[in-house]
């Protein structure tokens, strides 16, 4: 039956492993998009469009999909009018991620067990909106309903955090952590480079001129961010090319760039391998994880880009190489004995094999030190997170994975760590039933429970 307390697990084990010790856990999403500042403020939704559909690219992405027109998604139409066109949207994209985890919200966060469609599209709507009256779901509200423990929100290194200070004095039930994305210093073939530095440069009262000044500040940016409790770091970049250059081709690189010389895109590539090794080695000092989000393809609509800017629905999967860098990566530091924690996303899942053969190669003393990621964005579907789990049990140990993230913008979104709990049990009973593993449910149990939450909790150092 569609959404019932068994959907997904389709044996008896599975389903004892579900209900039994994955059911009701508590909630670590170590990668999110949530702005702090709307966590600290708790201000209500006016209605169930401005929670579920502002800034939510994948459904933006679904609805032009699907014919709707702009004004409809990111313009300025009616409220209800979006939920509507996004109603007749949803009705007809089965087996897409999106029908399951809007059904799923709409079931653990307001209590609605009905199929959206256009048909009932007017109900649903006043229902919920009656929901986000009465029942206070606001945006704490909501992250204590779905029992979330931790969150990382994703921070620019200039970020003063003062929310985040002043979300830490609220007596409440969950933790909001930093995450540090230094994308704008890594980004250096940006036009704004130059006065983001003046910035970085402000924030520790020192002008950046060198390169050597970058690493300073980087490191002392670093040092308050963990004061703050920050334990992860996170990177997105398109690819990794080259081989790492010298301290002083970085010098040179450097200071072209911000004396307004122009630089070349093997410059660039070079820039980006070379810093990121630098702010590895201060990860390590720290003992953070270093998150590594590879692969996207940005920004290829440019008539949306130019209109909406990124993270706007332009995205895609870039194809490129990128094992030979990272190994260079990864092997320079171990040989250094400076290689920190690091989970290595690729949004092309044609590399996870690949990747989780050369993770093997680096394994050392912390468990899952080095980590294949979750299936992400475009693979965080019943067949990508299977795919996943598979590659990463075949050729590593499942048992130490650190599990679901939400990488959403949307304070509804926490109902994919369910479908993400549901899919590995479904898995795991599958390979007892198929005589693979042991039908021994506490031994199969505790395990689940550890990639669920307790791994995040010990991988990341986060207070229990």
């Amino acid at each position: 039956m569609f959404l019932d307390d068994d959907f997904l697990l389709d044996n008896d084990v599975s389903k004892r492993l579900y209900h039994n010790y994955v059911e009701g856990l508590p909630i670590v999403d170590y990668h999110c998009h949530l702005e702090p500042k709307e966590i600290f403020e708790n201000k209500p939704f006016k209605n169930i469009t401005q929670a579920w559909l502002g800034g939510d690219h994948y459904k933006w992405r679904l609805m032009r999909a699907n014919g709707v027109n702009e004004n409809l998604i990111t313009g300025s139409a009616d409220d209800y009018d979006k939920f509507y066109a996004w109603a007749d949207t949803i009705e007809s994209s089965i087996g897409n991620p999106l029908y399951v985890w809007t059904h799923l919200e709409l079931k653990r966060i307001f209590n609605i067990d009905e199929r959206l469609c256009r048909k009932n599209a007017s109900q649903i709507w006043e229902k919920a909106n009656k929901k986000l009256r009465e029942s206070d779901l606001c945006p704490r509200d909501i992250i204590e309903k779905m029992n979330v423990k931790t969150i990382c929100t994703t921070d620019d290194p200039v970020s003063s955090l003062n929310y985040h200070r002043e979300i830490a004095d609220l007596n409440i039930k969950f933790n909001v952590l930093p995450a540090f994305r230094p994308d704008r210093i890594i980004s250096i073939e940006n036009d704004s480079f130059n006065q983001y530095m003046e910035k970085l440069g402000d924030s520790v009262s020192n002008k950046i001129e060198t390169y050597t000044d970058l690493i300073t500040a980087i490191k002392e940016r670093v040092k308050y961010f963990n004061k703050m409790g920050c334990r992860l770091s996170d990177h997105s970049l398109s690819t990794l090319k080259g081989k790492i250059p010298s301290r002083d081709e970085m010098n040179q690189i450097f200071s072209l760039k911000v004396n307004n010389k122009e630089i070349t895109q093997k410059m660039i590539d070079k820039y980006h391998l070379g810093l990121l090794v630098d702010l590895m080695r201060i990860y390590h000092e720290f003992n953070w994880t270093c998150q590594i989000h590879l692969l996207a393809s940005r920004n290829n609509n440019t008539r949306l880009f130019t209109k909406l800017g990124p993270d706007s629905g332009g995205d895609a999967i870039n194809d490129e190489n990128i094992i030979d860098p990272i190994s260079d990566l990864l092997n320079a530091l171990n040989n250094e004995e400076k290689l920190p924690k690091t989970i290595i996303y690729s949004v092309n899942p044609n590399y996870w094999l690949s990747l989780a053969a050369l993770i093997g190669c680096f394994q050392s003393e912390v468990r899952g030190k080095i980590q294949l990621g979750a299936a992400w964005w475009f693979n965080d579907t019943y067949y990508g997170m299977r795919k996943q789990l598979i590659t990463l049990a075949e050729n590593g140990i499942l048992g130490n994975f650190v599990g679901m993230l939400t990488d959403s913008r949307s304070f509804l979104s926490y109902p994919r760590h369910e479908y993400f709990r549901r899919i590995l049990c479904q898995l795991i009973g599958q390979w007892v039933i198929e005589g693979q593993l042991p039908d021994d449910e506490d031994y199969l149990g505790n395990i689940l429970k550890d990639i669920s939450v307790n791994n995040a909790i010990n991988y990341f150092n986060f207070s229990k």
